[in-house]
């Protein structure tokens, strides 16, 4: 399932596909750059550090002038290994797991008519993200990520 999350704003969108290829994952951000936001100079992207989350992946996908220019309006940040609860996508994928997929879903059709209700429902109603977690509490958590001053 990826998930794409604009959370000050309150919009999500959800889709799910047999597998998470390069190629797939490019043509999920070839839908966010020219349908979800097109008019978009930049488009920031925090994201875990799966192998097919990389600009490579539109270079697989797409010839090198297109790759370049959906590339070019990226913004691209990783959460740290082991730091999933620092990306939104990951923490609506727990929302959406508890509000949406409690049970088992026998296709992928049937998958997609359940998120994209979900999504709907959940744009509809532009729940925000109100993240709490400060600068200070990072440089506890993570602080062998911080140098030492």
């Amino acid at each position: 399932i990826f998930v794409f999350a604009e959370p000050l704003r309150g919009w999500r969108r959800v889709h799910a596909l047999p597998q998470r290829t390069m190629l797939d994952w490019a043509a999920q951000v070839k839908q966010l750059l020219t349908v979800d936001y097109p008019d978009a100079e930049t488009v920031v992207l925090v994201m875990d550090n799966l192998n097919t989350h990389a600009i490579a992946s539109l270079y697989e996908a797409f010839a090198p002038d297109e790759a370049f220019s959906l590339a070019q309006r990226l913004e691209i940040h990783h959460t740290p290994k082991h730091g999933s609860w620092l990306n939104i996508a990951e923490i609506e994928l727990s929302a959406l797991s508890r509000q949406c997929l409690d049970r088992r879903i026998s296709d992928l059709d049937t998958l997609n008519t359940e998120l994209t209700a979900w999504q709907h429902a959940i744009n509809t109603e532009q729940r925000k993200v109100r993240w709490q977690f400060t600068t200070d509490d990072a440089r506890v958590k993570l602080r062998h990520l911080y140098p030492k001053s």
